[in-house]
């Protein structure tokens, strides 16, 4: 830990320089005292060289920093009143307060133009890009991770706080949903003039100022030279080492018809679309009409590979096609079209070797695997959403999405030196309809009918040509073969309607009903060299049907500063199951309610709280009856019947600050009580393993986190503190032993400084550790892993630019000698054109770190993984916009 720390305050050291602080503050009223707000502040050297500006705030104040001292001028102006410009000899920390004397003359020109960075305009944030671009982006994604108050994950997840945004839109319209990855991975950031941050978002229009939204949504607009015209980009790049990168996007935007088209082609791990299922199945969640964004087809068997926890360049071998064609048109004054069209061909090769120790009772053994494995996928999907206005007051919408996908997983395992092979093959077939109907009587009255009508299929077959279940079968099983499909049929309708009070109250009523249905099968043949085994105790042949009918009604009382809502939701439930055993049946009723709490404590501190009580029934992979063979070497069974899972959740936030300030803090916690879980009773050997689901009471959960974002002007930087931790309880039954009571623990906490030089440097660079325990009985593990990493950017003139990235990975629970990987990237851009031709130079880890290794602990055992991760290479890539 201790080279960790040393390499990371060397790297934090580069960039940061000590200035004395000069600054000069006060307040600017009228001649009857009237506090002046958004009067401009300007300093000017002897030169009559602008130094530095500023704004005054709601209470009329100004702070202005120097980086020297000396004699200035200051003006001062304010619409409506005269310009007042002062000299002041600045030596340190100067007040001085202005009075500006009204002024009925009629302006005739603007002496001084200037775009604020970030002007806040109700629940409208806009950000200036080019305040915020410093040379080195080329795709939108590397503009919003430098915008203050985004956070965007490696994986280009995209939260507002700890909150998700909803959609990216350009120019008022939305391609993707929650599939926004293809737009900001791909988007050049040339277009871009602004990007909207719209809070308390409504999907809805006629929602907008009705219902009690705290969604997050982007806008982007564009220059006025891109608007209304063709315009994209060509990316082609190739490596000596058999790399390559190709890329191109085509798009207009007019009034009328908007058009995104997307090509990407690569092998350097790199995935152009981010999951697609966030795109297929995009989730709408309290949407007021929506229903049925839960609902899939359910998949038993698993032989997919996880990969480690690094940047995909590192990670990922894969070789991706991905074509997205993308297009809303407005085929009538008062009807909108939005189609949707993506095929998507991947194939990723994957290789790790595992040490996993067990430690079960009185019993140890250590499992090793070698595994070599490679999965391909085939995606079409197309969507189609059509938009019609009746009238000014009422809309209808349509959407139809359509899927259909292959998956082929080989995999060639060397499990405790014997090899294996085992195949897992699955389709997806999905048939989604949904409608909604908006009706608004009046500003404050609000009917939403929502309907859904999804079909999907998700059969699948795992092949093994071992069979390490010997012990289970009086037979001499040579390989196995288990086969697994899930149809799912889904219809919904709901009924809600808003009403806001004149007194700013809401109410809620909504009616809806839910009914599934699943046919579920699953069959396990076991072969031999004379003759197939069909096990009666590892076949399932079930459907099962569940009807939830429920009416909900809630109200949200608004005071000045403070909030309160109310929300009771009435259930009556009707499970039917056919199984071997029999046909059981059930009807219930259950309730429950929600209590939510808000309060604006002073003007920049805000508090929520909120309780719910949620009962859940169980799902069709949890009440099957019969063993089904999910891996090569595990068996799991389930319930056999049905159940329903209570909890209660509390949850609280604290939100400091505002998007005017220099200092941005939130803080998240969040407690679960299951009165009712699923755990399993498991046996654990050295050649495979078998679990059983089983119902337990009392398991609890605890999570908090917070993010404290500070601006400093004096080395024009921002500096990130996060924290979180979480706490899991749980009970299992592991090899015959009594309950046990497992404990997690994990702490993560780190900081980052971001710079917003206008110079020819910037850099970002952070650190964040990581603790882990688990304790079971009287046995615990621990450990610590650490990352730090360093992005440095330098611009040399409006040509060259260079861009070089580190990362340091450290495992407390490693090997000495072995407990540290460092990765080193490198990429320099020259511009021949500006906006028009540009070459690059990518050196991808620069220092030949051929494996990656990580370590984990469970209940049951420490596991040491090792991944193979993508080559050093060399490429040359060029980049044409038009």
């Amino acid at each position: 830990m201790g080279r960790t720390l040393k390499w990371f305050l060397a790297v934090i050291a580069l960039p940061v320089s000590l200035f004395g602080q000069v600054v000069l503050s006060g307040t600017v009223q009228d001649a009857e005292n009237n506090l002046l707000t958004s009067a401009s502040v300007i300093i000017k050297d002897s030169a009559q060289k602008i130094v530095t500006f500023g704004y005054t705030n709601k209470e009329g104040f100004y702070s202005l920093q120097l980086k020297n001292t000396g004699v200035f001028q200051l003006t001062v102006n304010a619409l409506g009143y005269k310009a007042q410009t002062v000299s002041l000899n600045i030596e340190s920390h100067t007040v001085r307060d202005v009075i500006l004397d009204k002024d009925a003359k009629e302006l005739k020109e603007v002496v001084i133009k200037h775009t604020k960075p970030v002007r806040e305009d109700g629940d409208k944030v806009v950000f200036d890009a080019a305040s915020f671009l410093q040379g080195n982006e080329s795709v939108l994604e590397d503009l919003l991770k430098k915008i203050p108050g985004l956070n965007v994950s490696s994986e280009g997840t995209i939260k507002y706080g700890d909150q998700e945004v909803e959609k990216i839109m350009v120019e008022g319209d939305d391609f993707f949903e929650k599939g926004y990855k293809i737009l900001t991975k791909n988007m050049p950031v040339n277009p871009i003039n602004k990007v909207e941050l719209l809070r308390n978002y409504s999907n809805n229009k006629h929602l907008k100022g009705i219902e009690n939204s705290h969604k997050v949504a982007l806008n982007l607009t564009l220059k006025e030279d891109h608007k209304a015209r063709w315009f994209g980009n060509l990316t082609a790049g190739v490596a000596p080492q058999k790399r390559f990168e190709t890329k191109a996007n085509l798009m207009k935007f007019s009034k009328k018809a908007k058009y995104y088209f997307l090509g990407d082609a690569n092998n350097t791990g790199q995935d152009a679309s981010g999951d697609i299922w966030h795109l297929i199945r995009s989730v709408k969640t309290g949407e007021p009409g929506n229903i049925g964004d839960n609902q899939k087809a359910e998949t038993a068997l698993q032989a997919d590979f996880t990969l480690p926890n690094l940047n995909p360049r590192k990670t990922k071998l894969n070789n991706d096609r991905l074509l997205s064609l993308n297009g809303i048109f407005d085929i009538a004054p008062k009807t909108k079209l939005k189609t949707l069209l993506l095929l998507k061909n991947d194939r990723l090769d994957f290789i790790r070797n595992s040490h996993q120790t067990f430690s079960l009772n009185n019993t140890s053994f250590v499992n090793t695997e070698e595994f070599k494995g490679g999965k391909s996928l085939l995606n079409s999907f197309g969507k189609i959403e059509l938009i019609h206005d009746l009238s000014n007051k009422s809309t209808l919408e349509y959407t139809i999405k359509v899927n259909r996908g292959e998956t082929k997983i080989n995999n060639f395992p060397i499990f405790n030196g014997t090899p294996l092979r085992n195949n897992l093959t699955e389709n997806n077939r999905l048939l989604d309809h949904k409608i909604l109907y908006t009706y608004k009587a009046n500003e404050r009255k609000v009917w939403v009918l929502g309907g859904r009508y999804l079909t999907e299929k998700q059969p699948q077959i795992l092949y093994v040509d071992h069979f390490l279940f010997g012990g289970l079968f009086q037979t001499q099983a040579k390989s196995s073969e288990q086969k697994s499909s899930d149809k799912a049929e889904f219809m919904g309708l709901s009924a809600e309607h808003l009403v806001r009070g004149v007194n700013n109250d809401l109410w809620e009523f909504k009616l809806a009903s839910e009914y599934r249905k699943d046919i579920f099968s699953s069959s396990l043949s076991i072969h031999s060299d004379s003759m197939t085994l069909f096990p009666m105790e590892y076949q399932n042949d079930l459907k099962y049907n569940t009807s939830d009918t429920y009416l909900s009604a809630s109200y949200r009382k608004k005071w000045r500063n403070a909030g309160l809502s109310a929300q009771s939701n009435l259930h009556y439930l009707d499970n039917l199951l056919c199984i071997s055993k029999g046909e059981h049946s059930q009807q219930l009723m259950f309730f429950n309610p929600t209590f939510s709490f808000d309060w604006k404590v002073l003007e920049k501190q805000k508090l929520r709280a909120s309780y719910s009580f949620n009962t859940t029934n169980a799902k069709v992979l949890d009440v099957y009856e019969g063993y089904i063979q999910t891996g090569y070497r595990t068996l799991n069974k389930g319930l056999g019947d049905f159940q329903q899972l209570n909890s209660s959740s509390f949850t609280g936030s604290y939100t400091y600050g505002s998007w005017s300030d220099n200092f941005f803090a939130v803080l998240n916690a969040m407690y679960i009580k299951n009165h009712d879980f699923f755990s399993t009773n498991s046996y654990i050997s050295e050649r495979f393993s078998i679990s059983e689901k089983i119902l337990i009471h009392n398991r609890s959960m605890f999570f908090v986190n917070g993010q404290a974002d500070r601006f400093i002007n004096l080395v024009s930087s921002n500096l990130k503190l996060i924290y979180g931790y979480n706490q899991t309880n749980f009970k299992n039954v592991v090899n015959g032993s009594e309950l046990r009571e497992v404990t997690n623990n994990s702490v993560d906490y780190g900081l980052e400084l971001r710079s917003a030089f206008k110079g020819f440097f910037n850099y970002h660079i952070g650190t964040k550790w990581n603790t882990h325990t688990v304790s079971v009985l009287h046995t615990k593990n621990k450990f610590t892993n650490n990352l730090s990493f360093f992005d440095l950017y330098f611009v040399f003139g409006a040509k060259l630019n260079l861009k070089i990235q580190g990362e340091n990975y450290y495992f407390g629970n490693l090997k000495k000698g072995n407990r540290q990987f460092s990765f080193l990237d490198l990429e320099g851009k020259y511009i021949i054109k500006e906006n028009k031709l540009s070459v690059s130079l990518i050196c991808n880890n620069l220092l030949g770190t051929s494996h990656f290794t990580n370590f984990s602990i469970s209940d049951i055992s420490t596991s040491i993984v090792e991944y193979k991760l993508q080559p050093r290479y060399l490429m040359l890539k060029s980049e044409i916009r038009f």
